[in-house]
């Protein structure tokens, strides 16, 4: 290994590159992940040098109150390599100040500017020959953040450990998919912890999604907590509704994810003359669309998944198949969306930035 440091940040170079051994046209997501990853750590109230270490395991306390009281947040991001071997992020900005949304609804301490982004830059640099080209192939980005302070009283900790690690992916869902309407379990309530990325909020969701995927669903839309008649998110996806020529989706709200790329599908449909309407969706009103014939589409949007087709939806054991339509917003959005990312079309909105 050789150890260098650029701009504050120490770099530890991997002996050997692990790349040579995956096989990128059949990488399963976040299942590969490439030879460095960043590290910083908050100590005695303040952020200690950051690194760019070989990705390995690493020792923690047993009783780091990561373990027993949940303190955890985390990200998704993407960045894309252009014709030009240029690679390019989409939106950082907006990843970074929900990441530190998360952190003060965790009562952890906010990452500064400069580490995240100018370790993210640096790390995307040194292992740049795992950012693939072509439509379809991303490097998805997983900054998180940890409670690693030892003790088990059930108090914040004092101690914190910042990382990003590098995953190369293709697509996040393969085909489309099937949902069921949650109409007993819910994602988030009013006055918790919904709108952060906290670790917590996904596993929470695993059980009653294992048991959509028992009766044949891939994900659950789940819907309000207090009344279970509002459509809220599809597993963890952003969700729209189109009934007839209208694109619907629900406002964000403590229960709400504020998705980046549900965000960027509103102002590029709005861009592209689609009527758009952000506001509560019932689940009647939906059910009402799927006898008469007005529902066009549902899919999801995020950053994994980008736009995932749903292909129909169960409610109150009755089945609604989706009729395939020609040219739908969906697939126009996500053409637009992936092209624009990916830099073979014109980035009118000013979203991507280069590393």
């Amino acid at each position: 290994m050789s150890t260098t440091q650029t701009n504050k940040i120490e770099i530890i170079k991997a002996s050997t590159s692990k790349i040579k051994d995956v096989d990128f046209d059949n990488i399963h997501f976040g299942d590969v992940f490439t030879d460095h990853l960043f590290e910083c750590d908050f100590k005695n109230g303040e952020w200690q040098k950051p690194i760019i270490k070989p990705y390995a395991p690493f020792l923690m306390d047993p009783s780091s109150k990561v373990f027993h009281y949940g303190q955890a947040i985390f990200e998704g991001m993407k960045a894309y390599k252009d014709d030009n071997n240029d690679i390019w992020l989409f939106r950082p900005d907006e990843n970074f100040h929900r990441f530190n949304k998360s952190a003060t609804r965790m009562a952890m301490p906010e990452v500064p500017e400069e580490i995240f982004m100018e370790g993210l830059k640096q790390l995307l640099q040194l292992d740049e020959a795992w950012v693939q080209k072509g439509n379809g192939s991303s490097m998805y980005i997983r900054p998180f953040m940890i409670a690693t302070g030892a003790g088990v009283m059930a108090n914040p900790s004092d101690e914190y450990k910042f990382m990003i690690l590098l995953s190369p992916a293709k697509a996040y869902y393969s085909g489309e998919v099937k949902v069921l309407i949650a109409e007993h379990f819910s994602r988030a309530a009013n006055g918790g912890i919904g709108a952060a990325k906290a670790a917590g909020n996904y596993a929470a969701q695993f059980y009653p999604t294992n048991l959509a995927n028992k009766e044949g669903f891939q994900q659950v839309i789940w819907t309000d907590d207090a009344t279970h008649t509002k459509l809220e998110e599809a597993g963890t996806m952003n969700v729209f509704f189109r009934i007839n020529d209208t694109l619907l989706t629900a406002p964000t709200s403590e229960r709400i994810l504020d998705g980046i790329t549900r965000k960027s599908l509103i102002e590029m449909a709005k861009s592209e003359g689609i009527n758009v309407d952000v506001r509560p969706v019932l689940v009647s009103e939906l059910v009402e669309a799927a006898k008469n014939g007005s529902l066009k589409e549902i899919f999801g949007a995020g950053t994994a998944a980008v736009v995932s087709v749903i292909k129909g939806f169960s409610y109150q054991d009755v089945y609604y198949e989706m009729t395939p339509i020609e040219n739908s917003y969906a697939s126009q959005l996500k053409e637009k969306l992936t092209n624009l990312q990916n830099k073979i079309s014109e980035d009118a909105f000013g979203w991507t930035v280069k590393v």
